[in-house]
């Protein structure tokens, strides 16, 4: 079968990579994996007409090739520009669809919503892939996404929500299940068992990393450290990642005298992040975002750092095994409880490390590939 990908995913022109383009994040790896299924696979996505500064990986996989589209940056609420967008990449769009056997599309997504749309219209075969909070809608957007997949799942459409839970995603759909999210494979999980050696106990390295806004809980993480170095004076901080609440956190590190011990590195590549990962301590992350299976946890879970989080969306189930501490509130104050406990605990935190290590080994990207694969299979047949 021949798959097309409809993405809203920005793509880098590059002659370093076999398709002629490369992009960022977990996507390419993603991709590399779903193409693993098929006989060949064709990514459409905008392209921004220039090479990258760095940080992005090539798009590779199976038979895969690259159609770009022009970039837009909009959202639809800008009538105008999602309008002339959608006149000029349309006829690309339905042309690839056309041509394709099936049509993969991952949504929340603007483009992705177009070509889901139009992949229906066409008939094709369907694979929705919900990467957002699958529980919270609070967007018209985001309710018409949940009511298109519980609608329409079933036969040929398959619709997978990302997350997890004892009970199926839809209570008025059986057909839409669940899928988790992951971009590391088998010998990177294996290769990231092999951390770097701890520092002392009284050196200890908190890190957070993730798109820096308020709600994704760095405020919290760096209030917590004045007390946490009451009991921790050489303890430190690692934020990663840039976002629009990033001059705040700044501030608020400057307000309560800890800028000296916290380390702002904004956004770095993906080997950065790993490094940084395998020298830490305890991976922070007290979220109230709108989440649906972040990746970077299972990436501190693979280095083996016990995560200190917040119930939400699927991070009970990831945390809940004995990697970790859920908060039961979310407040500077919890986390600094959180954290000197775990640290005060050697047996606790070896305790912890192993399991999360343990618990990282199920999450492989082979496995999140051949589960989408049975699935397809189920509903289409032979790939």
């Amino acid at each position: 079968m021949h798959l097309v990908v409809i993405s809203h995913k920005l793509c880098w022109p590059s002659l370093a990579s076999p398709s002629g383009y490369a992009t960022d994040g977990g996507f390419p790896v993603q991709m590399e994996a779903i193409s693993e299924l098929f006989s060949s696979t064709t990514l459409v996505m905008p392209c921004a007409g220039r090479e990258s500064d760095g940080g992005v990986k090539s798009l590779v996989g199976n038979n895969l090739s690259v159609k770009p589209l022009a970039a837009f940056s909009g959202h639809f609420g800008r009538k105008f520009s999602l309008l002339w967008w959608l006149i000029r990449s349309s006829p690309s769009i339905i042309r690839e669809i056309g041509r394709a056997d099936a049509v993969h599309v991952p949504i929340p997504s603007n483009i992705g919503t177009i070509g889901m749309l139009f992949g229906f219209c066409l008939r094709k075969p369907l694979l929705i892939r919900h990467c957002g909070n699958w529980f919270v809608q609070r967007t018209s957007a985001e309710r018409f996404w949940k009511w298109f997949m519980e609608r329409f799942a079933g036969g040929r459409n398959v619709m997978l929500a990302t997350g997890g839970h004892a009970d199926p995603p839809s209570p008025r759909n059986p057909n839409v299940n669940w899928i988790f999210s992951t971009s590391l494979r088998e010998r990177d999980l294996k290769a990231l068992e092999c951390s770097l050696e701890k520092d002392s106990q009284e050196h200890v390295r908190l890190i957070i990393a993730c798109r820096q806004e308020v709600d994704k809980g760095t405020g919290r993480v760096i209030e917590s450290l004045p007390l946490i170095l009451n009991d921790f004076p050489q303890a430190t901080l690692d934020v990663i990642g840039d976002g629009s609440a990033l001059p705040a956190f700044k501030e608020l590190a400057a307000g309560l005298n800890v800028s000296d011990r916290v380390t702002f590195h904004g956004k770095v590549d993906q080997p950065s992040v790993v490094n940084l990962l395998r020298q830490a301590d305890l991976f922070c992350y007290p979220t109230a975002a709108s989440e649906g299976f972040p990746k970077v946890v299972l990436e501190a879970l693979a280095c083996g750092l016990p995560v200190i989080t917040t119930r939400v969306s699927v991070l009970p189930q990831l945390i809940g095994n004995g990697c970790g501490v859920l908060l039961e509130e979310n407040t500077g104050a919890a986390m600094a409880r959180a954290v000197c406990e775990v640290l005060s605990d050697r047996e606790l935190y070896s305790r912890m490390s192993a399991q999360a290590r343990e618990t990282a080994r199920h999450y492989s990207l082979e496995r999140w590939r051949d589960q989408i694969g049975e699935t397809l299979r189920l509903a289409w047949g032979n790939l």
